[in-house]
């Protein structure tokens, strides 16, 4: 088979799949955000890259700096800072790229301790990435540095990352990275990619190769062993063409190969949980010019069972391997990878670079879009001074303070309650609570909003209970009561006297509050609104 420069096509041997595509290099679609940092924006010198504030990113937290002495071991100006978050359970920061969901990108999170606070003991919390766990951060010493890598497709526009106490310290973060990719490079059936290991074999610079290098800004850790025989080619004037997963070509450049003085090549991981699926990626380019009597040819086994073969590296042109599948542990948490060169080999395998993930479950559905974009414009519209980050309704344990919602094992969840009393608001209803389809319960009572009751109250065809007194609002009351059984609001009677609607018939009151029979929700719901318990039952 023939394979052409720039056309992508893929040859699949089971569930193997071996692309090809060239595509340039810039920063657009980058979130570079240096955390706790109190400067404007600034290029990073080693590697170009714009890092900006977190301001815009989050709203809770304190900025610190490591101590002096860690400073002068790093030379990363993103680690000099940390946002710290001493208070609350779980905070989180807000990502909207410019490419909106089902696109794949490479989030990262990176820490260093520091002795920020002059404890001298790093602590120890959970990173979640919308309402599903991601992982836990632990600290070793107070230098060190951690980053925790993962590929996900959003199914919203936002993406939220959250660092949650889970009572062994304070959380906090240095750096946070968003990175587009090519929507048809990592792809697993379900669920995101957790990094585990990112291995550039054969280089000679004891330094990670990341941007500009690379135009996905992975991080490529060096690794070089005295087992196996390094490699490299001297480009000059040529380049290793590259494929859709755009490993750069300082990272291709190097190899590791079997020694003579070892049978086989390989290389296992232990300690593996035996009920995951690991992903690897393997990348190879011929980096040598044969002779007419040299030929390079191997298999690649996992666990004993033959996983891609054979395979003939192409000169100074990238080949990547992969299964969409994944590949579990044996039973005492083992993966074991060889290379083994085939008996019409003259030469033993090479392998340039390596990438391990293990899969992550983030099937749980986030807020219904809608909703989620609706209260983020009713907080913004009345600047609500309360703990509103992250998914409004998941997980149910960080529930939004005021907010209930409805849970629908197959469908994403829905807002159906919305308590915003004594909150302070002011100005008129604001008409995003137009989009909460679904309310049932709405309490904006005892504020300081004006204007007309609107007319789009009416249109919530689920709404049930409506809590306006205690405001400066005017009538005449749309007609919401008309048509609907069971419904119950409580108005200032500067609302009510306008009103053109008239009380259930037989009922007579002095206040402005009526209530109709048959009350009952119909969506299942547990769940604290504004202090109090609702107990919704089908």
């Amino acid at each position: 088979m023939v394979v052409t420069k720039h056309l992508l096509f893929a040859i699949v041997q089971g569930a193997l799949c071996l692309t090809i595509l060239v595509q340039a290099q810039n920063q657009t679609g980058f979130i570079s955000i240096d955390c706790g940092t109190t400067g404007s924006r600034y290029t990073d010198d080693k590697t170009g890259i714009t890092y900006v504030s977190d301001t815009d990113f989050i709203e809770s937290g304190e900025n610190r700096e490591i101590l002096p002495a860690y400073k002068a071991q790093i030379d990363e100006q993103q680690f000099w800072n940390v946002r710290s978050f001493p208070e609350q359970i779980r905070n989180c920061y807000t990502l909207k790229p410019s490419q909106g969901n089902e696109t794949r990108y490479l989030i990262r999170a990176r820490f260093m301790y520091g002795n920020y606070d002059n404890k001298g003991v790093g602590p120890a919390f959970d990173l979640h990435l919308g309402a599903d766990f991601w992982d836990t951060v632990k600290f070793k010493d107070a230098s060190s540095t951690i980053s925790k890598e993962i590929i996900h497709v959003p199914s919203s526009d936002h993406i939220h990352v959250c660092l949650v106490n889970t009572g062994r310290g304070t959380p906090f973060i240095s750096v946070l990275e968003l990175r587009p990719l090519e929507n048809d490079t990592y792809v697993s059936e379900t669920g995101s990619l957790q990094l585990l290991q990112r291995y550039d074999f054969g280089s000679t610079i004891d330094q990670v190769m990341r941007y500009k290098d690379d135009a996905y800004d992975r991080l490529w850790s060096p690794f070089d062993t005295i087992v196996w025989k390094p490699l490299s080619a001297s480009l000059m004037n040529d380049t290793i063409s590259e494929n859709s997963f755009n490993v750069p070509s300082t990272v291709m450049s190097t190899a590791s190969t079997k020694n003579r003085s070892i049978g086989f090549m390989g290389i296992h991981w232990e300690s593996l949980n035996t009920s995951t699926r690991y992903f690897f990626y393997m990348h190879f380019a011929e980096l040598e010019k044969l002779r007419r009597n040299e030929y390079r040819e191997f298999n690649i086994s996992i666990n004993g069972n033959l996983w891609y073969g054979a395979l003939v590296p192409e000169y100074l042109s990238t080949i990547t391997i992969f299964s969409v599948h994944g590949t579990k542990p044996d039973s005492e948490g083992k993966i074991t990878v060889w290379f083994n060169n085939t008996e019409n080999s003259t030469l033993p395998p090479l392998v340039n670079a390596l990438e391990v993930y293990q899969l992550k479950d983030t099937s749980v559905q986030e807020t219904y879009q809608t909703d989620a974009d609706a209260i983020l414009k009713i907080k913004s519209a009345y600047e609500v001074k309360r703990n509103w980050q992250g998914d409004p309704c998941l997980p149910i344990a960080y529930l939004w303070d005021g907010i209930g919602c409805s849970y629908d094992g197959n469908n994403p969840p829905r807002i159906i309650s919305l308590n915003l009393s004594s909150s302070g608001l002011k100005g008129e209803i604001s008409p995003f609570i137009a989009d909460l389809t679904m309310l049932q319960y709405l309490d904006l009572s005892n504020n300081s909003l004006t204007g007309t009751v609107p007319e789009f109250l009416a249109q919530l065809s689920f709404l049930r209970v409506l809590n306006l007194r205690g405001n400066n609002l005017m009538g005449p009351l749309p007609d919401i009561k008309g048509s609907k059984d069971g419904f119950t609001f409580s108005v200032d009677n500067n609302v009510s006297r306008n009103q053109t609607a008239s009380p259930p018939t037989g009922e007579t009151s002095s206040s402005p509050e009526y209530s109709f029979k048959n009350y009952n929700f119909l969506i299942p719901l547990i769940a604290s609104v504004g202090g109090f318990l609702l107990n919704f039952v089908a």
